[in-house]
This record gives C-alpha cells, structure tokens and sequence, in this order.
C-alpha cells in the first residue's frame, strides 16, 4: 500500500516526495518481508530513495549479520533510513560510524520542554551540530509551538514533525492538503 500510495504522490505532483516507514527489530529480525521490498520498488517503477525506514538505535549497537545484510540490500535499491528517537536509547556513538545513516530523529521528549538555554534546547543544539558534522539530516519530533520551531530552526534543524505542522492525516486527506497547497503556490 505505501508504495502504491508514493507512486500515487510522485505521479500527481513530485517525485520528491519520500515515506517514512517505521520497522521494529522483530519485523528486521524476519528480514525476508523487508527484502521483498527491493523487487516491489522495481514491480512499482518507484526508485528507492522515495522510502525512508525508520529503525531504532538499539538495532545497531549489537547487529546481526542478518541485519547488517538487510541494510546493505535494501540500500543497494536506494532505500534510505533513519535513527528514531535518537538520543533516548543507548546513543553508542560508534555505530554512526558503521551505518550510512541519511536522518536522525530528535525524539520528542526533547522538544516538548524546548525553551532557550535549558538543557533540552543544549542537547537538540548538539545532536543538530554532530549529525551535521557526520553529513547527516535532522528531523525534530513533536514539534507543538512556533516558539520551538523557531528555536529548532535557529540550530538549523532540517526538518520538523508535530501538532504545530499537521495532525495524522489519511491518504485521501493528505492529497487534499497537498492540492491546497499547490492551489496556493499557483496563486502566488
């Protein structure tokens, strides 16, 4: 279904437009399901880059070879993926070293007390600078007030999710909110 629904995106408006999918250890365990979504990206005419797996920290201070497998496979298709909740696990730094990771995820717990200089807003600083440095994008989770969008983006977060952006939206709402959107880009 979410590969039909990105082909569905990319046809109406952008081939821009990436999914994230979250995947927990035990579906990474069972890697035969991920691995199928090679031939499904290539059965749909979707390039891989339009999907992004979300996976958690934990999954990678102790990988398997069965993971490390699945990793390198599907990002042989250009599959890209993400560290959720980054900073609220292990953080053994060291595995950033080993994945090529394209996104973390500032987990929410951080943004939700977000004000200047408290300590939520020193750590969202750092992780932003050190995913920088490693050559990768941050996207802050639970994004609820302009004041800590503001703030996010004074760290030069690159992308943020949250109340304040968008609520949960179904398929068909979501294609609604982006033919708004291009409605109003068009009248500019």
């Amino acid at each position: 279904q979410t590969l039909r629904d990105i082909k569905h995106i990319h046809t109406q408006y952008s081939t821009e437009f990436q999914i994230s999918v979250n995947v927990s250890p035990n579906q990474f365990l069972k890697s035969e399901r991920l691995l199928a979504w090679k031939a499904l990206l290539a059965n749909q005419g979707v390039a891989g880059r339009a999907i992004c797996i979300e996976i958690t920290e934990g999954l990678l201070l102790q990988p398997s070879v069965n993971v490390v497998n699945t990793i390198s496979d599907l990002r042989e298709a250009g599959v890209q993926f993400s560290i959720d909740d980054f900073g609220t696990g292990y953080s053994a730094l060291a595995y950033l070293n080993k994945f090529d990771i394209e996104y973390v995820k500032i987990d929410q717990s951080f943004t939700q007390n977000l004000k200047p200089n408290n300590y939520d807003a020193i750590l969202c600083e750092a992780i932003i600078s050190m995913a920088h440095k490693l050559g990768m994008k941050v996207i802050a989770e639970g994004i609820e007030t302009e004041a800590q969008q503001n703030l996010l983006n004074s760290f030069a977060c690159d992308y943020g999710q949250g109340y304040l952006i968008s609520r949960p939206k179904s398929f068909n709402d979501f294609m609604q909110f982006l033919f708004e959107m291009r409605s109003k880009q068009s009248l500019n």
